[in-house]
């Protein structure tokens, strides 16, 4: 295999406006490291010798080509199970006898500890309707699918009623297989995002926001990420003056993460990003808790790369602020300095538009 820096596109991954901005984030990644990028490799091609690797999902496996994976010649995770890269992790199992997937451990959730809110995950849809029933005394629940992504497949419900309809719309083959997550629902919610990449050795560190738009149906989605980066390591983001909700939002990422390492054999990461959501519960209590992780390239990765570039180009900056959007429909342009990444009729979600945003004056050394 040719070194060089590759995408590693997958089935589950098939938007054009998703794999057009894979295709530019690997260019961004070739120049940093002074690499050639040489296009779409195949998934079997993998690990091998000499290349650099950007998969277009979270790796699952522990033999062939994927043992020679490190933090530094792949972009994203490597998990042995695929629930493992999934909202599955994120709660326990209700109740001692309930279903699960080979080799689930409730050593995570022991030692995730308060970091994540309060809910479950089931493998059973007669799980899953015991469960909904008891949260439910305590107020509306989210039903998740763990796969879901941009805010899909989540849904609210407050009564018996609605949790037995939005039940009776699931696969159960697909319960069984990949979970399903019901946890308490906040209301008044603010979600952080908190991460680190390693890009052969370039490392940077980030807290910040996400943001929601409205997609071409009128729903609520995700619509990019504003972020504070930093050189280096969550020790170097934690020396930032930052609002006590960041530092609370940082903390708990860490502690999820910690959690991940000590319960999971075989965990890789070389770009990690925890969503932290902090609102309001049902009975009126602030609430934070990581809602999940994204060890693979996902929405923020743009602000990321672009972010980590701008660092390097400049190293008199110890931070920058870095800003991805995603806008539906011929809405209004973006700021004047915003970089373009894509325009355009998408067959899966209409019309988007996806841009990266840099400003380098937060502070110097």
């Amino acid at each position: 295999m040719a070194s060089g820096v590759f995408v590693c596109p997958c089935p589950r991954v098939s938007s054009p406006h998703e794999v057009a901005v894979h295709g530019i984030i690997g260019q961004e990644v070739a120049k940093l490291l002074g690499r050639e990028f040489l296009g779409n490799c195949p998934e079997e091609q993998i690990g091998k010798e000499g290349g650099y690797y950007i998969p277009a999902d979270t790796l699952v496996g522990s033999t062939g080509a994927f043992n020679n994976l490190a933090e530094d010649n792949f972009f994203g995770g490597l998990v042995r199970q695929r629930w493992m890269a999934t909202k599955a992790i994120s709660h326990p199992l209700w109740g001692d006898a309930a279903s699960a997937p080979e080799a689930w451990t409730p050593l995570f959730a022991e030692l995730a500890g308060d970091s994540v809110l309060r809910g479950y995950t089931v493998f059973s849809l007669v799980d899953a309707r015991r469960c909904g029933d008891e949260l439910l005394l305590g107020g509306a629940v989210r039903l998740k699918i763990p796969e879901g992504k941009a805010c899909q497949g989540q849904v609210t419900v407050n009564t018996t009623q609605e949790l037995v309809a939005a039940l009776t719309r699931l696969s159960t083959a697909a319960v069984e297989r990949e979970g399903l997550v019901i946890e308490e629902n906040l209301t008044d919610v603010m979600t952080h995002s908190v991460g680190q990449i390693n890009i052969s050795g370039l490392k940077a560190s980030y807290v910040g926001t996400q943001n929601l738009t409205a997609d071409n149906a009128g729903r609520d989605v995700y619509g990019g990420s504003s972020l504070m980066m930093v050189r280096g390591g969550y020790d170097e983001l934690l020396r930032l003056r930052l609002a006590e909700a960041l530092k609370k939002s940082i903390l708990q990422a860490l502690r999820f993460e910690s959690a991940a390492f000590a319960s999971f054999d075989g965990l890789v990461l070389s770009r990690r990003n925890y969503d932290v959501a902090q609102g309001m519960n049902a009975v009126g209590e602030k609430v934070s808790g990581v809602l999940e992780q994204s060890w693979r390239i996902g929405g923020a990765s743009s602000a990321e790369i672009f972010g980590l570039r701008r660092l390097c180009e400049q190293p008199e900056l110890s931070s920058v602020r870095t800003t991805s959007l995603e806008l539906y429909g011929h809405t209004a342009p973006p700021p004047s300095d915003a970089i373009s990444l894509y325009q355009g009729d998408d067959p899966d979600v209409g019309y988007i538009a996806k841009y990266v945003r840099v400003v380098s004056d937060v502070c110097t050394n």
